[in-house]
């Protein structure tokens, strides 16, 4: 959400940064639903003065004997004139809110300009592509060959988009998610918690995901909803609060499934587990000072690289540019890894700073130790990271002539000291 106080002071400046996503200017539509919202309720302000008076002057009339009865015409006309009022400033600010909701972030000045992930830039590179003396493999091809692997049988259950592994694999996916969580809550300092699956309409507003992205996710028969993520609940433990400064920063993490329609994805990555409906995912949230966000964001990016650093991955920080950075984000770093049986880089975790953008939405706030009432916080979120993609560039990265995985060292402790996954 915006502040309506920043749009009216430079409309310009607002409708410039929403031409660097491309667009149409929506300053001038949320400030005329801003002036109507004013001018009824300063009209309302001034009926209100009036209908004080004349309750004033009728009392004075009843107690002196006379006809108020005038007066009393002219308060039942106020009180009509009021009502509707009334219902004008509801309906003002309730049109202005429903054209700020569908606003995307302002984006942050450094990120570069472009249309999609074309304009995408490459900050920096870790490790070099592995080399095989065998044509590598895709991942589906290395877990259907072991058995461990099987679409089929889930698209029995299931549908498309859904996977069940079993034995090493299983474990392998088991494994990734804990030692994920090991690391942030032991090394990282992040809070391990464990989360509600079905959150409610509140909660998907506030982190941006309603109403905008209703048909990308899934929804009960009793209007509850399927998170996308972690970060829905995670980020929405500060919805409503008033915190401590000292309490800051929070930061927290969880191993959660996640699920997703993928609505507007058919075609894309229908082979394997690249694109699921259902998958796990250890999420990392931060709620910060303003001051502090832009560091913080630093930091959980590289909490996110150590995870493929200790697996053996060859990955690459990206900056998203203007037209592929997402609703609630400022910026975003991208961290893609290498996925050698597809011979391509495909994205693994995405680390997003929102601002204040989410706790607008959800009045999340805190209270600094010097001087006086309430600021938003800033809210961060990031994939620490996505279980299935790692599982799958472990698989492939790791791959052996034989068909078997070697099981990364960082994970053998969490595999019973398991060093190889074989058929």
């Amino acid at each position: 959400m915006h502040d309506v106080r920043a749009i009216r002071a430079d409309p310009a400046a607002f409708d410039a940064a929403l031409a660097r996503r491309g667009l149409p200017p929506a300053s001038g539509a949320v400030l005329a639903e801003d002036v109507r919202r004013r001018a009824a309720q300063t009209a309302l302000e001034a009926k209100q003065a009036r209908r004080n008076a004349l309750a004033r002057e009728i009392g004075q009339g009843k107690r002196g004997g006379g006809d108020t009865s005038a007066l009393e015409a002219e308060a039942t006309a106020l009180r009509a004139e009021m009502e509707g009022l009334e219902a004008e400033a509801a309906a003002a600010e309730r049109a202005q809110t429903a054209l700020l909701e569908a606003l995307p972030n302002l984006l942050d000045l450094e990120v570069p300009d472009g249309a999609d992930e074309s304009a995408n830039v490459v900050l920096r590179e870790h490790g070099d592509p592995p080399r095989f003396d065998f044509k590598p493999r895709q991942h589906f091809e290395i877990g259907e060959a072991l058995g461990l692997m099987d679409f089929a049988g889930a698209a029995k259950l299931a549908g498309s988009r859904f996977t069940v592994l079993r034995g090493g694999l299983a474990r392998l996916e088991r494994a990734l998610g804990q030692w994920m969580l090991d690391l942030h809550t032991r090394e990282h300092g992040y809070t391990e918690n464990s989360v509600p699956l079905l959150v409610n309409d509140a909660a998907m507003y506030g982190t941006g995901q309603l109403p905008k992205f209703a048909d990308d996710l899934f929804r009960t028969t009793d209007g509850r909803w399927l998170i996308p993520t972690a970060e829905v609940p995670l980020t929405n433990l500060a919805a409503g609060e008033i915190l401590a400064e000292s309490a800051l920063p929070l930061r927290f993490t969880a191993l959660s499934p996640c699920f997703r329609s993928e609505a507007g994805s058919a075609g894309r990555d229908t082979r394997g587990m690249l694109r699921q409906h259902q998958f796990q995912k250890v999420e990392l949230v931060s709620v910060t000072r303003p001051e502090d966000s832009a560091a913080e964001h630093e930091r959980m990016t590289g909490c996110a690289e150590r995870v493929l650093t200790e697996l053996g991955l060859t990955w690459r920080r990206v900056v998203l540019s203007a037209g592929d950075t997402g609703f609630s984000a400022a910026r975003t770093h991208d961290l893609e890894v290498w996925l050698p049986g597809q011979g391509a880089w495909r994205e693994i975790s995405s680390c997003s700073n929102c601002r204040d953008f989410q706790a607008r939405r959800m009045g999340a706030r805190f209270r600094p130790a010097e001087g006086k009432g309430t600021a938003f916080v800033h809210t961060l979120n990031g994939s620490g990271v996505a279980v299935g993609r790692a599982l799958i560039a472990v698989v492939e990265t790791h791959q052996r002539a034989d068909g078997s995985v070697a099981v990364p060292e960082a994970l053998r402790p969490w595999m019973g000291g398991t060093e190889r996954i074989g058929p």
